[in-house]
């Protein structure tokens, strides 16, 4: 696999949320990533683009979301950014926590770290850049001749 990247600038609605988690299927498909993982690296960008659409930038049409998608020989690297205030990871509740079982929201960043190999956060004052790594893990025999 190639070095790859693309990117897109979407607008802070819902429906740019089903489009980067249709980008994201299609191209870890491409990757060569088996069905589990395409499950997981869209769900995961799924997640974050709906953060940065509802928490980072409130649905304010004037505010963008960027996805960059780059591939590589070892990682799928998956970038979203919003123009909000900033996240402070402080104050994201545990989402398992007995107090937070039952509630139907807070469990974005717990999922994306669940499904994604390497997670970073990276808040500032014009918005929070989220970074998601999946390691391409390859087939047995690729295995085999890296281990000779």
């Amino acid at each position: 696999m190639n070095a790859n990247r693309v990117s897109y600038t979407l607008d802070s609605t819902l429906e740019t949320v089903n489009n980067a988690e249709e980008t994201a299927t299609r191209i870890a498909t491409e990757a060569g990533f088996d069905d589990e993982e395409i499950m997981k690296i869209s769900m995961a960008v799924r997640e974050a683009a709906v953060n940065a659409v509802l928490h980072g930038n409130a649905y304010d049409p004037n505010k963008k979301v960027t996805i960059e998608f780059e591939r590589s020989a070892k990682d799928l690297v998956i970038v979203i950014r919003d123009q909000g205030k900033g996240l402070d990871e402080m104050k994201i509740p545990d989402p398992l926590a007995p107090d937070n079982l039952m509630k139907t929201s807070g469990r974005g960043i717990f999922l994306i770290r669940s499904f994604m190999d390497v997670v970073e956060i990276h808040p500032s004052a014009t918005g929070t850049e989220l970074k998601m790594t999946k390691h391409v893990h390859g087939n047995a025999a690729d295995s085999k001749e890296a281990s000779q």
